[in-house]
């Protein structure tokens, strides 16, 4: 039961109700699977709301959608199991989507599968903080989109590669809710993790008339040959062009 007491609760509401408006909707070729974190993976993610959704966090990394080997198994953003379980420390119990391909079978905390992007996010901010409390002191991590995409082979599909108009009804009901998460977290920028997702924020926060500052910076996957070359290095300069690197050392 979540009373609406916290931030956390507010948050986890919100996602709560975009699970209910996400299973409305259907998808054709290429989509053959589709994974919801926030249904089978609901006690780690409820476990990291709970614990780091404090309130007070000015800034709000912004990634797309749960990749195989990170969100997927973890429920939470950017989860490489390693940073979840080690560092952030997040347990709970992951049960299964109702379609399972083979070659992405979700084993929870238990997978031994590393994520290229979530280790290097979670990586980087170990780094430079230490402890997890001193990131979410002022920040804190989501995803736009809580579904995960597959083809026949298992092969990831992210949201700008399904059918057009299938693709805008899934992000008009992501971007609604992304304006009601910024609005119980009362942040005053998003960093869009990204070229896209920064754009879906500036556009669903614009239209929303909601007067929040969006930036972006390069996204760790191993897809993008730049991040591929230093994407730590990049990141950290970025954080310090927006003028909250010193946030992060605190």
């Amino acid at each position: 039961m979540l009373d609406g007491s916290t931030v956390a609760s507010r948050f986890l509401h919100v996602e709560l109700e975009l699970n209910v408006h996400l299973r409305r909707l259907s998808f054709s070729e290429p989509v053959h699977y589709i994974y919801n974190p926030l249904e089978y993976a609901w006690e780690p993610h409820r476990c990291f709301v709970e614990t780091y959704c404090r309130g007070g966090q000015s800034i709000l990394f912004l990634g797309m959608n749960p990749g195989p080997f990170g969100m997927a198994q973890t429920g939470v953003p950017f989860g490489e199991v390693n940073y979840v379980r080690d560092w952030l420390k997040i347990t709970g119990e992951v049960g299964h989507p109702p379609s399972e391909h083979p070659k992405r079978l979700i084993k929870g905390l238990a997978c031994i599968q590393s994520e290229v992007s979530g280790a290097r996010f979670w990586g980087f901010f170990r780094k430079l903080c230490g402890e997890p409390d001193v990131f979410f002191r002022h920040f804190f991590v989501h995803n736009l989109c809580p579904l995960m995409f597959m083809g026949t082979t298992g092969k990831n599909l992210t949201p700008p590669e399904l059918v057009i108009g299938e693709r805008e009804a899934l992000l008009a009901l992501c971007d609604m809710a992304l304006c009601q998460t910024v609005a119980a977290l009362g942040v005053t920028m998003v960093i869009g993790v990204g070229r896209v997702a920064e754009q879906r924020a500036r556009r669903a926060l614009s239209a929303a008339g909601m007067e929040v500052r969006v930036e972006g910076i390069m996204h760790p996957s191993p897809r993008n040959p730049l991040a591929n070359k230093g994407w730590e290095a990049v990141a950290k300069a970025k954080l310090e062009e927006l003028g909250v690197l010193s946030l992060l050392t605190m």
